[in-house]
């Protein structure tokens, strides 16, 4: 069992702070199969967790930059189907938390979504600890569970990086974000493309960031397949001639480890 196939997803607790979101499915947001994009969902999840953290009033907690997401796909959502998002803390660390959205459709979607989330000082950008009204706010549904942020997906070997696949990806100014790096929604998007098909339920996908693509960077994007669907994709960088073995992030998919969560 790898760490990714290893990790926890916890339920909804029955007490402390839990945010919830109504959305649909839009045309704009599926593939031409119909299914609910990785990036759509992950904008969605984005999306509840900004308007969690302005509902909770923390001004000085609005500076947060993902470290990984893990997603399983209990079930897909489709074209027009109603779908709610609760949010909650699932677990803390140091500088950071894990943010859990549980998403279910009133056509049978589901999917179990934690982002690791790193607490940044905009002036510095630098990590921070975790404020003491956040840890009161959040704190209580976490049950005292803690999370590490240590990365899942190894690296690439030396014979992957020779003879894996290459993605055609290359980043848009827009895709940029104020923190100057590749906003998180679009290596999903770069997933999908490398998937080139709809998900199939039970699926667990992945992605984690090291340093992130940067606006100067022309990233080089293996991938590597498997014959039983899954794969993983290394987001590397060029520098002088050479490809660094430290990846500026990386995506993963493992069919069948996606784990019902009621």
């Amino acid at each position: 069992m790898t760490l990714l196939e290893n990790f926890e997803m916890v339920p909804v607790p029955t007490a402390g702070r839990r945010y919830r979101r109504c959305d649909r499915v839009r045309l704009g947001d599926v593939t031409r199969g119909g299914q609910l994009r990785l990036d759509a969902l992950i904008r969605s999840t984005q999306l509840i967790s900004n308007d969690d953290t302005n509902d909770a009033g923390l001004e000085d907690d609005l500076a947060w930059i993902a470290r990984s997401t893990v997603v399983d796909v209990i079930h897909p959502a489709g074209l027009n189907e109603s779908i709610s998002l609760t949010t909650f803390c699932g677990g803390l660390g140091r500088t950071w938390a894990e943010r859990r959205i549980q998403v279910v459709g009133d056509s049978g979607a589901h999917y179990e979504v934690a982002t690791l989330w790193v607490s940044i000082d905009p002036g510095s950008m630098r990590p921070r600890r975790l404020s003491e009204q956040f840890l009161e706010l959040y704190g209580p549904a976490a049950q005292g569970r803690r999370v590490s942020a240590r990365q899942r997906i190894s690296r690439p070997s030396a014979v992957v990086v020779a003879t894996g696949d290459r993605l055609d990806w290359t980043p848009r100014w827009g895709d940029i974000d104020p923190f100057g790096h590749v906003n998180n929604v679009i290596y999903w998007s770069a997933l999908q493309h490398a998937l080139a098909a709809d998900v199939p339920p039970g699926h667990r996908l992945s992605v984690e960031h090291g340093a992130g693509v940067l606006p100067e960077d022309r990233p080089v994007v293996v991938v590597d397949r498997r014959r039983s669907g899954g794969l993983n994709l290394w987001w590397l960088t060029e520098r002088a001639g050479e490809l660094s073995d430290a990846y500026s992030a990386a995506a993963a998919v493992v069919p069948g480890a996606a784990v019902t969560i009621s």
